[in-house]
């Protein structure tokens, strides 16, 4: 899912992951942030593999707030790995406010992992472009 702020993105998001739950299958619903400061001690603590399992097992993930904030030069490669590892073995739902050609940036400008990402994520998948203005601000702004 891709939009602006305050659209509904990580509601939508999770409205999935409670009707996924529902039929039975293992749901996961974490920000890649948080995904990516779990990741790096378990790296440095030698307990990766284990660390990654919570993120590959699930039938269903749901990665919110990519690129916010971007993602620094410790995180792409473990958060490839998930991405990797779930390619056509679960289902996988992120939520951001970047366009995918501007994804270089949350991935530390490296292209080449960027292409490889995109390329395993979009190959099935439905991207939904949500557009408007924000819920949270509707009653905020005068007509």
């Amino acid at each position: 899912m891709i939009g602006g702020v305050g659209l509904g993105k990580s509601h939508r998001a999770s409205a999935l992951g409670w009707a996924a739950r529902r039929t039975g299958p293992r749901v996961r619903f974490a920000t890649a942030i948080d995904i990516i400061n779990s990741l790096a001690p378990a790296q440095k603590a030698g307990r990766l593999d284990n660390e990654l399992r919570q993120y590959t097992r699930p039938e269903f993930l749901l990665i919110d707030e990519l690129g916010h904030p971007p993602i620094d030069k410790r995180g792409p490669d473990p958060l490839f790995q998930i991405i990797s590892h779930r390619y056509e073995h679960g289902s996988s739902v992120l939520t951001t406010n970047e366009a995918c050609k501007h994804w270089p940036s949350i991935f530390n400008n490296d292209s080449t992992l960027t292409s490889a990402i995109l390329d395993r994520l979009l190959h099935h998948a439905e991207t939904a472009m949500i557009e408007g203005m924000s819920d949270r601000m509707e009653d905020r702004l005068e007509p």
